[in-house]
């Protein structure tokens, strides 16, 4: 044998690709690891279908190897080319090279895996768009929160030990080298290098099929937290970013997913029930003209209020050793209350922008505040409806007004006033704060202050802080001791002192809404005053398991108080509904012969068919909650097509504000 057919025989890498390959195969196992930690979310376990969990496992592992397979791709390529190319760059650098790369991947994963875990134990999925909102948030308070919440050196700590950790296993694996006992022919090592690639291009495709498995992850089970499982952080990272991007740059064509396109009359026929006339022109169709039945000629003031994080499942277990209502329990029985509601999206901003604008949230997108419509005006929002009937119109919020950029964009969207904690700590005495604002006893005292001193008809909604992390009560806060049912212990996923401190800020956030209504009722401003409250979201979600979770994680109330006369004589308090319905309701039970555009329903209203919708997908109707997609039944193939239709309706109509507002009805400014 020549001397340069030796050298080309005994400078084999495959002891590295050998090292290299052991590494992936030691992350795919902790990958499957964290998989099945997620079974500690679960509200079933180990109760669910066995062959669903081995379904939803095996899918999971080829997402996994898609993950390993797309990692392993650059490096595999870097050493076969080197190899090709008769080892140009030394052993000891190509070794350092794969190093850092292994280092930079392991790190950049595990900061993936741990951000998954912290955000679905919050909000019962995977990494989503919202976790975005973590840039565009308060990141001050975010920081004085993590704080507050957690022990930051004992987890820098951790963190700096398991780093440590990663860099040394990388560089023990890849320092203990063996060389091969003989060496390996030209020709062998080019078929291995041509095999093994192809095994890698296979395994970033994960299928055989027409489309790569990543492309839409196949559901396995009919439950949801089975359905979650095979996804990894990786994939919901990349899934979300694409989203984000696409948002933020309005390319997100919400209708086109909805199974419309461009079809604009067709998505409002759909949504309408009946074809629209060749003449008819679609936006029109959806004007309404509001009829309130009482005779009143003084128009009531009207307070709307999204508490933080108001939830219904845990007031099931309402009772004198766990009062988690405070004064507000009163009120809940004495008026209107409908129970099978759910909130429009599943975090603050994400409710409160379409709640106001009297449209659907809009899922896989950024704020509008935060996005190319931050100074859009829209005809369509709930305040301006107020103040062409001639009320005042005012937004106070708890917190800042830079959150979210909320402040100047909602100026724009018919409030006469936008007040954050900087009216209140100017108006009411003694005011203290929190981390995110004024506590909400203040807040309740300002909008007191407003209907007790106007001389003019108020529309008022109000946005409070409480009941947010770090769960801040103030220091003079008497509440009782809450005592957790079995019934609760048996379907909360942890028991400590953050949990304590949680549920202590939901009774003072709903005692004090509680309070709020006894001083109204208690005043001369009762029968002359409207006030509804609702949730943002139920986040809470996340710490306890529920038997059907779709029914239950997304329920908010829907309270409704209505002076005398105003109220009907009896009504269905289990009529499914969501945050689009609010103002519908409202609008028919005050103004007089109003014009406006809403796409959701006055809940009194027994003629039409009433759904709830979320963002996530989730829809209720009067056969039971379900799935996007889901639909059994004739009344849940109904909703379905009104969610589909009505998602389309809202993306165009949102487009058309911003790109030719002139073309809407001229009613609506």
């Amino acid at each position: 044998m020549s001397e340069k057919n030796i050298q080309r025989t005994s400078r084999c890498d495959f002891p590295l690709l050998r090292q290299f390959f052991l590494h992936q195969a030691g992350l795919l196992i902790a990958l499957v690891i964290v998989r099945l930690s997620f079974l500690y979310f679960s509200p079933a376990y180990p109760v669910f279908p066995l062959m669903d969990f081995l379904r939803a496992m095996w899918l999971g592992l080829r997402i996994d190897l898609v993950l390993i397979a797309y990692l392993s791709l650059l490096p595999f390529l870097l050493i076969v080319a080197n190899a090709l190319l008769f080892h140009l760059l030394p052993s000891s650098v190509l070794r350092w090279i794969l190093l850092t790369y292994l280092v930079v991947t392991d790190l950049g994963l595990f900061v993936l895996v741990v951000s998954d875990l912290a955000f679905y134990s919050y909000f019962g999925e995977h990494m989503n768009i919202l976790i975005f909102g973590v840039f565009d948030d308060d990141t001050r308070a975010l920081w004085q929160v993590a704080q507050k919440n957690y022990s930051l050196p004992m987890i820098g700590g951790v963190v700096a030990a398991l780093v440590g950790l990663i860099i040394y296993a990388d560089w023990r694996l890849l320092k203990r080298l063996q060389p091969l006992a003989r060496p390996v022919s030209w020709r062998l090592q080019v078929a291995s290098y041509l095999s093994a690639l192809f095994i890698v291009l296979l395994l970033a495709r994960g299928s055989l099929g027409t489309f790569p498995l990543i492309k839409d992850v196949p559901e396995v089970s009919a439950d949801p937290f089975i359905n979650s499982l095979p996804m990894n952080a990786a994939l919901a990272f990349q899934k979300a970013e694409e989203q984000y991007r696409a948002s933020k740059a309005d390319r997100f064509d919400l209708a086109a997913a909805m199974g419309y396109g461009d079809d604009f009359r067709r998505a409002i026929s759909d949504f309408l029930g009946y074809p629209l006339g060749s003449d008819e022109e679609p936006v029109r169709a959806l004007l309404r003209r509001s009829a309130a039945p009482h005779a009143d000629e003084r128009l009531p003031n009207v307070v709307v209020v999204m508490v933080e994080s108001f939830g219904m499942p845990i007031l099931r277990h309402q009772s004198t050793d766990f009062d988690i209502l405070g004064r507000l329990a009163r009120h809940f029985r004495e008026d209107i209350l409908f129970e099978n509601f759910i909130s429009g999206g599943n975090g603050t901003i994400s409710s409160l922008e379409p709640l106001l604008l009297n449209v659907f949230p809009r899922p896989g997108s950024v704020p509008l505040s935060q996005s190319l419509y931050q100074r859009v005006a829209f005809p369509f929002a709930a305040a301006r409806v107020f103040d062409k009937a001639g009320y005042t119109t005012r937004f106070v919020y708890g917190g800042d007004l830079s959150w979210r950029n909320i402040g100047s964009f909602l100026r724009l969207q018919g409030f006469d006033k936008v007040e954050g904690k900087a009216a209140i700590e100017k108006a009411v005495t003694n005011v203290r704060r929190h981390d995110w604002g004024v506590f909400d006893e203040y807040a309740y005292r300002y909008v007191l202050k407003i209907l007790n001193e106007s001389r003019q008809p108020q529309f008022i909604f109000l946005l409070t802080t409480n009941n947010h992390p770090p769960y801040t009560v103030p220091e003079d806060y008497n509440g009782p001791e809450l005592k957790k049912p079995i019934a609760l212990q048996k379907i909360i996923n942890n028991d400590n002192e953050l949990l304590r401190r949680r549920l202590r800020d939901y009774r003072y956030a709903l005692d004090a809404a509680g309070g709020f209504m006894d001083a109204i009722k208690s005043s001369k401003q009762r029968k002359h005053t409207v006030v509804a409250i609702t949730g943002d979201n139920n986040t809470i979600e996340g710490i306890m398991n529920y038997a059907n979770p779709v029914a239950e994680a997304k329920r908010v109330p829907f309270y409704l108080y209505l002076p005398s006369g105003m109220a009907p004589k009896s009504y269905d308090r289990n009529a499914p509904g969501s945050h689009k319905d609010i103002f519908p309701t409202l609008y028919e039970r005050i103004l007089p012969d109003r014009p406006y555009l809403a796409l959701g329903e006055d809940m009194f209203n027994n003629a039409v068919q009433h759904c709830g919708f979320n963002d996530a997908g989730v829809i209720v109707s009067r056969d039971g909650a379900f799935k996007l997609g889901k639909a059994k039944t004739s009344v849940q193939k109904r909703c379905e097509q009104l969610y589909r239709s009505g998602m389309a309706i809202t993306d165009f109509l949102l487009k058309q504000a911003r790109q030719s507002p002139e073309t809407l009805p001229k009613e609506l400014w």
